[in-house]
């Protein structure tokens, strides 16, 4: 009998290891298709968020353009004029689907390894008044593309001082904090440049 009873209990015992081992292994498999379930979602998502921030701006100026040539050891010179009215369109562009990133599926962790900077594109439309040219010093082809690389050069200089700059730099944050909401929606960590972003005002203090 008490051979009997030992029987039994070994094998309950034998039973109930059996379960729990398959509890756990299928508890583990549980959790690991989930996390790969996740790492696949947030992938997706972020690449999603990844996109053209585009920030556009028009700039109008009215630009005088003079040019001298001497001859003679300055006994004679002669000058060409042109008023010179500038219509630009400014483009400002984050392209974040050059933006490096890394999952760590084990540390369940997203690393931003790097930002694109901006991109800066002006197409100024320029018109010309009053194009006065000198006797001997006449307008020509090079003259035209001399004046529209110099506005280009002086709207270049003003717009990364102007608030568009700003807002382009709105517009990325913006998107950026979207991928700090999906990885706090998963309980998941977000880092960039080392350091863990805690909060949408992070992403703002990290990119001064």
């Amino acid at each position: 009998m008490n051979s009997r009873l030992k029987n039994i209990f070994i094998g309950v015992a034998i039973t109930i290891i059996i379960v729990l081992m398959y509890s756990y292994y299928s508890s583990r498999n549980d959790e690991r298709e989930r996390l790969i379930t996740q790492t696949a979602l947030i992938e997706k998502q972020v690449r999603n968020v990844s996109k053209l921030v585009v920030t556009e701006a028009t700039y109008a100026k009215v630009y005088t353009y003079e040019n001298t040539k001497v001859f003679g050891w300055d006994f004679f010179s002669s000058q060409k004029r042109a008023l010179v009215i500038s219509n630009a369109k400014v483009q400002i562009a984050y392209d974040l689907k050059k933006m490096n990133f890394q999952i760590d599926e084990n540390a369940k962790t997203i690393r931003i390894l790097n930002i694109p900077p901006p991109e800066i594109n002006i197409d100024p439309d320029l018109t010309y008044y009053n194009l006065d040219n000198g006797l001997t010093n006449r307008f020509e082809a090079q003259d035209f593309n001399k004046i529209k690389t110099q506005i280009t050069k002086d709207l270049k200089s003003k717009i990364s001082k102007s608030e568009v700059v700003g807002n382009a730099q709105n517009r990325l944050l913006s998107e950026l904090s979207q991928i700090y909401v999906l990885t706090e929606s998963f309980g998941w960590t977000l880092e960039y440049d080392g350091s863990t972003i805690n909060s949408d005002s992070d992403w703002s203090d990290l990119m001064d």
